[in-house]
């Protein structure tokens, strides 16, 4: 249940990153935007890829790798908004999904890898 939802919040924060991506390459913001946009769908690329993984080992590898994307994508978040190129409201509304993956992969993280150890 927990990676349906997964997969469904991370598709739901690519598409958000991808629109605002959109506006701040309009603005001529592109260091930024790329790298964003590179973490946010990587999120989801990894869930994806870690429901057909080779082992529990390869499926908590790729839970990890989008934690840690998730968490770039916060921080890319958090200099937008502290550089003016998003107001708070949009950053808290893409920033919530975000925090609610990282919640999400970590306690799947830990529910794989407490099932590896039995």
């Amino acid at each position: 249940m927990k990676e349906d939802k997964l997969s469904e919040l991370s598709m739901q924060l690519s598409v958000d990153v991808l629109k605002l991506t959109k506006e701040l390459r309009a603005k001529r913001e592109t260091t930024i935007s790329n790298q964003i946009s590179r973490s946010a769908t990587s999120v989801c690329a990894n869930i994806a890829e870690s429901k057909y993984g080779h082992s529990r080992a390869d499926f908590i590898a790729k839970l990890e790798i989008a934690l840690k994307e998730a968490s770039e994508t916060g921080k890319w978040l958090e200099m937008l908004l502290r550089s003016g190129y998003i107001d708070e409201p949009e950053f808290k509304s893409i920033d919530k999904k975000c925090s609610t993956i990282r919640i999400l992969l970590i306690a799947s993280i830990k529910t794989a890898k407490s099932n590896t150890t039995k």
